[in-house]
């Protein structure tokens, strides 16, 4: 049995994480019937008996007691973990968990990296080795944080994961700030921690905030426009623990609830049984060829499920297309007219091997892969669905569609930097100095060309010869 830990970072990172425990443990209890700590609860919670002094925990196979996930939660202004800990997910954690403190970072990277990562450096450290003496066997650190805002403690944990704990793989959830992004100097926040990610991460999932608003409205479309008495599915993809909520009155809890099911999908295979289960540590391994391209677009099927019942279920074919639609990802790019390096499936659900690998086998020829990865498919199936759903599936592409992304950002962090604008609120800053604006961007433009020179041997991509038949 293996056990992550997830790591949340600033008021973004917590809020996203609130949602994935939220959604976590309700999945679980749709499961456990029996009220016994197993293996898939262990992979992410721990059992204590709180009748114990030292707190012991309860062993697989016991009765559950009291249930404590395996997360640390960091923020420096104390709002949001102080909510978390007056809801209904207070007595999921406690203290030795939280790090806060009470004026925040001002949205500005080198304070919460060089000052506040810093002054808690040894803090952070002290949580994080406590979270893995918990683990019988460490296998990830999930990290969530903004890239606009909190990014700079954000990194700054990420740094401290892999000198701390080499071994360990670590994906992140980075939330990109969308163009008309309300903090001004997001552009220099991002491109900062671009360069951290790019160097200490194993995996990045990159977030957009715009895609996120694009679906979350393209569902408060189709329930106005609906029929009389179409709503919202309560357990679908964007409601709320709570019992489902409007994403037109609540657009920050669907988009929330979003990035938590992207965690729920990807860590299933950690948490339940199934016929191809993947381990975590497998992603980076399939999916990254290079060390720094390790940036993987998200994308999740079903996202628009109405509760009308005169509204037919997409086939499950259906299913396997929308993965690879722009409306399903969650960074606006184009991956089939950009180069894959390599793509995994995760399905979950009452989905045969057979109907995996034919949806496979019917898409490879519509989807541009690299001449010298053409099997570069990994695939997981999990036999536990989504609770209300029969089945869901998330793709996560390494695909050089995410090339314009990145050069937008540096677009915007060069108008900024031109100008020098708003430099000397960093400058400011102990131990900050302009040459880490130059070194982000030469890191980031780096990043940029090394997929622009895969994207141009698209151009000169022949395809295999067609295989030789043998006579009978």
């Amino acid at each position: 049995m293996t056990q992550s830990v997830v790591v949340q970072v600033g008021q973004c990172g917590n809020q996203v994480g609130c949602r994935f425990w939220d959604l976590a443990l309700r999945e679980h209890a749709h499961v456990n019937k029996r009220g016994l700590y197993d293996e898939a609860l262990g992979s992410f919670f721990r059992n204590v008996d709180p009748r114990k002094s030292d707190g012991g925990a309860c062993y697989v196979g016991g009765r559950i007691q009291h249930l404590k996930a395996r997360a640390v939660l960091i923020d420096m202004e104390e709002g949001v973990v102080h909510g978390i800990l007056q809801g209904p997910l207070r007595e999921v954690f406690d203290s030795t968990q939280l790090l806060t403190d009470v004026s925040g970072s001002g949205n500005n990277w080198a304070v919460g990296n060089l000052t506040y990562g810093s002054a808690y450096r040894d803090s952070i450290v002290n949580k994080l080795r406590k979270a893995a003496e918990h683990c019988d066997c460490l296998q990830c650190f999930f990290l969530i944080h903004s890239m606009g805002g909190g990014s700079g403690l954000g990194t700054r944990v990420l740094s401290l994961l892999e000198e701390e704990f080499p071994d360990v793989c670590r994906i992140v959830t980075a939330m990109y700030p969308s163009a008309e992004d309300d903090v001004i100097t997001s552009p220099y926040n991002s491109v900062l921690a671009m360069r951290e990610l790019t160097e200490h991460a194993d995996c990045v999932l990159p977030v957009e905030n715009q895609s996120l608003v694009d679906i979350v409205n393209k569902i408060s479309l189709m329930s106005h426009d609906a029929k009389p008495g179409c709503v919202l599915k309560k357990e679908s993809t964007v409601t709320s623990g709570q019992g489902g909520v409007s994403p037109t009155e609540r657009p920050f809890d669907a988009m929330n609830n979003i990035v938590a099911n992207l965690l729920l999908n990807i860590t299933s295979s950690s948490r339940f049984d199934g016929s191809l289960n993947m381990d975590l540590n497998e992603i980076a391994m399939n999916l990254v060829p290079f060390p720094r391209l390790h940036y993987l677009v998200p994308s999740l099927t079903p996202l628009y499920t109405l509760a009308d019942v005169n509204i037919p279920t997409r086939r499950l074919d259906q299913m396997f297309s929308d993965a690879f639609s722009k409306e399903h990802q969650l960074i606006r790019a184009d991956p089939k007219h950009s180069l894959y390096l390599a793509c995994a499936l995760m399905v979950r659900g009452n989905v045969q091997v057979s109907d995996l690998r034919r949806n496979i086998e019917r898409l490879r020829p519509l989807l541009p892969f690299v001449s010298w990865n053409q099997e570069g498919w990994k695939t997981g199936l999990c036999s536990v669905p989504p609770v209300g759903h029969t089945h869901s599936l998330l793709a996560l592409a390494n695909n050089t569609c995410v090339k314009p992304t990145f050069m937008e950002l540096r677009d915007r962090f060069t108008k900024l930097y031109k100008k020098k604008a708003h430099l000397h609120h960093y400058l400011h800053v102990d131990g900050m100095d302009q040459s880490a604006f130059s070194e982000a961007l030469s890191s980031l433009s780096a990043l940029i060309e090394e997929y622009h020179h895969l994207d141009a041997t698209k151009a000169r991509f022949i395809p295999d010869a067609p295989r030789l038949s043998i006579a009978r």
